[in-house]
């Protein structure tokens, strides 16, 4: 119902800034709540930061607020993720996700779809 195709990762050193986009196709995306996760090797997969279907509403780890942003575009069906001011434990794959809810979820088994993942890497 929903796919999802990642872009946007690479290596930038630290202080520096990538955005990550997220291009959904399917008939329900507007109505889909959307999040942001990542796992870095040996470590379990974290939300990073999630938003509602329409877009008012959004959550972010608390290491991460003022650093990372996640928006969508619905009419584009898109999904951004700013990150600014990168450190090295920044570093790991991050996953775009959707559920079939205008609400997220914390929890990475409430997300029914996954994109593929992009490497972020960030150099010291």
């Amino acid at each position: 119902q929903v796919q999802l195709v990642e872009s946007g990762g690479g290596l930038v050193q630290a202080g520096g800034s990538l955005r990550l986009s997220c291009a959904a196709s399917g008939r329900s995306f507007s109505s889909a709540a959307m999040g942001w996760f990542r796992q870095a090797p040996g470590k379990e997969r974290e939300l990073v930061a999630a938003i509602s279907w329409s877009g008012r509403n959004t959550y972010y780890a608390d290491s991460l607020k003022g650093r990372f942003t996640i928006s969508r575009d619905n009419a584009k069906n898109t999904v951004y993720l700013q990150m600014n001011s990168l450190k090295p434990e920044d570093t790991a794959v991050y996953y775009c996700a959707a559920r079939g809810e205008r609400y997220y979820s914390t929890e990475h088994r409430e997300y029914d779809y996954w994109g593929q993942g992009t490497q972020v890497t960030v150099s010291s």
